[in-house]
């Protein structure tokens, strides 16, 4: 066992020294702000309405498969118990904040919102969708997630600042 401890302790400071030695250099507060501009910018509310669009499709493909509304009907409120929190979490976030203290509280709070809702949604839809399929429910859920990530992944590379 100490062997382990002494091992993981070389490794520790092994990537301390690594680091120590790495060129790297942190940018000026004029050059942050140049690599900023660069950036291409990524609206929030995009990625919202794809969400909201995706959806739609998944509803459709998935009463287009199945044949059964109540089928259609679980998947959409899948989507809309993403797209909605989502667009409630886009909204808080637009404001602008006076400090990075108050925009990471308003991060937090705003997400803290966005999971509230999701979960409250999620425990209403028995109530609120008629023969609900939770397997169609899921998917919808799932698959409206996925334009974040593809927003991301479609997004130009971070350019170097030289």
């Amino acid at each position: 066992m100490a062997h382990a401890s002494t091992r993981a302790k070389v490794t520790a400071s092994e990537a301390e020294s690594e680091v120590e030695d790495s060129d790297f250099k942190p940018l000026t507060a004029q050059q942050a702000q140049e690599w900023r501009d660069r950036q291409p910018p990524l609206s929030v509310w995009r990625i919202v309405v794809m969400q909201a669009l995706v959806g739609v499709v998944v509803a459709l493909l998935a009463w287009w498969l199945t044949g059964r509304l109540q089928v259609a009907w679980s998947a959409g409120y899948g989507a809309l118990s993403v797209v909605l929190p989502a667009a409630l979490f886009a909204r808080g976030m637009a404001r602008k904040r006076t400090s990075a203290g108050a925009a990471m509280a308003g991060l937090m709070g705003w997400e803290l919102v966005k999971i509230a809702l999701t979960v409250a949604m999620l425990a209403a839809a028995p109530r609120l969708v008629p023969g609900l399929s939770w397997l169609a429910l899921l998917a919808g859920m799932v698959i409206t997630m996925k334009p974040y990530w593809i927003a991301l992944l479609a997004r130009p590379g971070v350019r170097r600042t030289d």
